[in-house]
């Protein structure tokens, strides 16, 4: 049997992980929409991003979302 490694934090709710959202949607979610956003709706270079993320740790992706999506 595989065994399927997947980022955790990807999965959490934004307002579980980060005190400052008020957003109940996936981190994964919150991730595309803001790529969407910064591309220009653009969905392949959104997917190619969202690889990219997929490939980083918990940490990382963490420290990107609270680079990147905190207000």
């Amino acid at each position: 049997m595989a065994v399927v490694f997947k980022t955790a934090l990807l999965d959490e709710k934004m307002d579980e992980v980060f005190d400052w959202s008020k957003d109940s949607i996936p981190v994964r979610d919150a991730l595309w929409d803001h790529f969407m956003e910064s591309n220009g709706h653009n969905t392949d270079e959104t997917e190619a991003s969202m690889q990219k993320i997929d490939a980083k740790s918990d940490a990382d992706v963490k420290a990107y979302v609270e680079e990147n999506l905190k207000k």
